[in-house]
């Protein structure tokens, strides 16, 4: 039987219980010798500082290593093709109904991936949760990763209420879901039908009314847009982003922000490509994680000044 202790603890809304339970853990902040409880319709999590908030936790039991893995929502995506460690984690994870194996890299001009179901439910699809938002995902039909969930909050965060934003390559709209809350408007673009359709359901879900979902490629966005003119443009596809980066420069409004996302291998690897496109910006580049021994996801935060 667990014994029960007194502890420091922070209390989140249960349909942001989850993001805000993981954010803790990535901080350090989380209390993991003691369990979680749900009650009246908040998450309360024990943390390893004084917040003025304490409540009886019960002692967790000692953690099972579980192998490399990522989460997106109910879906379990493994590192390994490995069927017993699937069924592992299906048992550890109470909330997960899927555990898939990508068969194939990410690959095509949709950006998609094939899977290998190795445990529970045979389906690609999950509803997501992030920080009070939620999302219908498809693995197969258009690529998603909850990584970039704090960077999100980040972007939301600098966001003046009212900026008008472009999503050069929204997906099915984790950061127009975001952003939506401080944004007048935000067009949404995708060369995906499958990714735009999964968009067009996530702002329906979300009872969003300023973001425009828009099918096409996003070379022909200054043509297809016209004269409309952004505050904010984000560009999320990391091998290929900055080859767009001179269609940005025609969308974007004196005092623009840019945040350009990239896989380098050194540091300010494209600030070339963004000086041709933005002469005058002033670029600062952020370390958001690892993605091989060689190579590191960044993003380019580019403030493109009142004279362009």
């Amino acid at each position: 039987m667990s014994e029960k202790v007194m502890q420091w603890c922070v209390r989140i809304p249960v349909l942001e219980g989850e993001a805000g339970r993981r954010k803790l853990i990535a901080e350090g902040k989380a209390d993991r010798s003691l369990r979680p409880y749900v009650e009246e319709g908040f998450l309360f999590v024990p943390v390893l500082e004084e917040t003025g908030m304490q409540a009886e936790f019960s002692t967790t039991s000692p953690r099972e290593e579980l192998p490399r893995h990522e989460q997106i929502g109910g879906i379990v995506v493994l590192q390994e093709d490995d069927q017993i460690e699937a069924e592992k984690i299906l048992a550890a994870r109470p909330s997960t109904h899927t555990v898939l194996f990508a068969t194939s890299p990410v690959e095509g001009e949709f950006r998609t991936k094939t899977f290998k179901v190795l445990a529970g439910k045979n389906t690609t699809e999950t509803l997501y949760h992030e920080y009070g938002r939620r999302m219908i995902i498809d693995l197969t039909a258009a690529y998603f990763s909850a990584r970039l969930s704090n960077e999100r909050q980040r972007i939301l965060s600098s966001m003046k209420e009212g900026e008008k934003v472009l999503d050069m390559f929204a997906g099915v709209g984790p950061f127009p879901v975001m952003l939506s809350s401080k944004a007048k408007l935000i067009v949404a673009n995708d060369i995906n039908p499958s990714a735009v359709y999964l968009l067009q359901k996530n702002i329906r879900l979300n009872h969003l009314h300023n973001v425009v979902p828009v099918l096409g490629d996003a070379m022909n966005l200054p043509h297809m847009l016209d004269s409309m003119r952004f505050d904010r443009i984000i560009m999320n596809l990391p091998f290929a982003a900055y080859g767009f980066l001179a269609g940005a420069a025609k969308l974007a409004a004196k005092g623009a922000v840019i945040h350009l996302y990239a896989l380098v291998e050194k540091e300010g690897e494209h600030n070339e490509d963004i000086l041709r496109a933005f002469p005058n910006a002033k670029i600062t580049e952020r370390f958001l994680r690892s993605y091989s021994p060689a190579s590191w996801h960044a993003v380019y935060d580019i403030e493109v000044g009142d004279e362009m």
